[in-house]
């Protein structure tokens, strides 16, 4: 029996992932749910934000649904103890070094963009966002000038191991689809970018089905506004893709209908799937929530760690389905709660 680790989280973390999770049950497939404090919660629960508790239960379940996290009552405390460690702690200690964004423009929804319809028409791409690497995971710290001034710093660097692996998850998910790459740095400024830049195109020799170019990044995130629907795959560093996949929400209508698959190999084992939207403690509590997007991830919950292809189409179908025949939560421009959205889905779905 499959063991799905539930890890709600913070803000609106618990309310997306319970219509998540009624939809994975409703497909009645004799899974095992096993839910832990994570974040801000898991402070509260033992006093660090990912509780060793919770750490062990992601390591042996087949596949962890993951809210969100962040509380800006936690905002005092040191780094370490901050809601959103647990999450970077979770990135490394499962190896997850794949971060899988797609961003799609669901029939009905192009009034929901803040882009004409013509422009966003066709809208399909995936982001393969590298996730252990980069500043997030680079040397940090503050100290004193000679002139006695406060300086932060943060270390950006790859390896060329690193960047290979990345690459190689573009250039297979590009031949799976239109074989597009397009591979986002800062290389006229940046040593890292450079190197990034580099190790693509060798990795570009394996692959001679697939078309590569390359972008700086401030044109891609014009490019994403002015032609988004001529990228089909993009493959970046951490910093950039956490920037660019939340631009690309807002291409496909709102934060709130994209999901993510974070994963170790293509094998999908110990996979963390999450919506990109985060706690949200403004609208938390209100059931004001849209829960598409955890319930999208757990469609990609089904795919990459289970197996289950059929299902997941199912989901993705369902979601599709309740948005064609109106059904919108308020960041789409609707009045639906949270739970009437997750009931709308599992309508289409039965």
């Amino acid at each position: 029996m499959p063991l799905i680790a539930v890890l709600p989280g913070d803000g609106i973390g618990p309310e997306v992932t319970t219509q998540a999770r009624r939809v994975l049950e409703a497909l009645n497939l004799d899974l095992q749910f096993e839910e832990a404090p994570v974040g801000g919660a898991g402070y509260l629960a033992s006093g660090v934000p990912l509780p060793p508790e919770t750490l062990a239960l992601a390591k042996r379940a087949d596949g962890v649904l993951f809210g969100a996290v962040g509380d800006p009552r936690f905002e005092a405390l040191e780094r370490r103890l901050r809601p959103e460690a647990a999450l970077l702690a979770l990135r490394r200690e499962l190896g997850l070094f794949v971060n899988l964004r797609p961003a799609t423009l669901f029939p009905g929804l192009e009034d929901a963009s803040p882009l004409k319809p013509e422009v966003v028409d066709g809208l399909d791409i995936v982001i393969v966002r590298e996730l252990i690497g980069d500043v997030y995971f680079g040397e940090k710290g503050r100290r004193t000038t000679q002139e006695g001034l406060r300086q932060g710093y943060d270390w950006m660097s790859y390896d060329e191991a690193e960047v290979e692996r990345i690459a190689i998850v573009g250039f297979e998910m590009a031949k799976r689809r239109k074989r597009k790459l397009c591979s986002v740095d800062k290389a006229n400024v940046l040593e890292t970018s450079q190197l990034w830049r580099d190790v693509v195109n060798e990795v570009a020799v394996r692959y001679p089905e697939v078309a590569l170019t390359h972008m700086y990044v401030d044109n891609a995130a014009m490019q994403l506004v002015r032609r988004p629907a001529d990228f089909d795959v993009i493959v970046t560093g951490n910093l950039f893709g956490d920037i660019l996949s939340d631009q690309a929400s807002m291409c496909a209508g709102s934060i709130g209908m994209l999901p993510s698959a974070s994963l170790a190999d293509w094998s999908g084992a110990n996979g963390m799937y999450e919506p990109i939207h985060g706690s949200a403690p403004d609208i938390a509590g209100q059931g004001k929530a849209n829960p598409c997007a955890a319930i999208l991830s757990a469609a990609m919950l089904l795919r990459h760690s289970l197996g289950e292809e059929a299902c997941a189409l199912r989901i993705e179908a369902a979601v599709a389905k309740a948005l064609e025949a109106g059904a919108r939560t308020p960041d789409l421009g609707g009045s639906l709660t949270t739970s009437e959205m997750g009931d709308a889905v599992l309508s289409a779905l039965t």
